[in-house]
């Protein structure tokens, strides 16, 4: 379980694809913190760690399903690429975004950004049949950052992003035809299965 605070920028140091896909990510994590088996959101997408450095070698590697690769945007990922990471919320700790699980629904394209005062406005489409999850004023997680949504015109949606947000998550490498990961809001997602029932 995460909260969608972006807590270190990683940077992916190497993809090897054998049956999986096997992705090296440089952190800033002290990585005796991390223990292995244990889940880390990359960009939204939350992944087990499978290996990692020692000492001051920051990083830690992570394996890749076909039925990942299907559903988020880690086919666009790039040697060089940077990625939000996220550590799982432990009981007690603060809750500052919303409640995001980690498992990621599908990709939406970045159709537009323009500045808004000292914000960034970002207009992106997401398929059509997430479309109805999206609520003005409702959360959503993109890239595994926990985001207000602003309006809504039919699939396409607008988030404001802080200055703040575009210098600590890869927000602010974002153009327009990116791809980024969507969780849809758990609330909502159990509100359409009541309403469907």
């Amino acid at each position: 379980m995460f909260t969608g605070i972006v807590t270190d920028l990683g940077e992916v140091r190497r993809i090897e694809k054998r049956g999986d896909t096997h992705i090296v990510i440089g952190t800033h994590y002290e990585a005796g913190e991390i223990d292995l088996g244990a889940s880390v959101a990359c960009s939204g997408i939350c992944l087990t760690v499978v290996d990692k450095g020692s000492g001051d070698d920051g990083w830690f590697a992570v394996t890749a399903s076909r039925e990942t690769i299907a559903k988020t945007n880690i086919a666009d990922w790039l040697v060089g690429s940077m990625v939000n990471l996220e550590r799982p919320l432990r009981v007690g700790d603060e809750l500052g975004g919303h409640i995001v699980t980690g498992h990621i629904d599908g990709s939406a394209e970045l159709i537009r950004l323009a500045p808004e005062g000292e914000s960034t406005r970002m207009i992106f489409e997401i398929p059509a049949p997430l479309a109805s999850f999206i609520a003005p004023k409702g959360s959503i997680a993109l890239d595994g950052v926990s985001l207000t949504v602003n309006e809504v015109d039919g699939a396409r949606f607008g988030v404001n992003i802080i200055p703040h947000t575009l210098k600590v998550t890869n927000f602010g490498q974002l153009k327009e035809g990116s791809r980024v990961n969507v969780e849809i809001d758990l609330l909502a997602r159990y509100m359409r299965r009541l309403l469907k029932a």
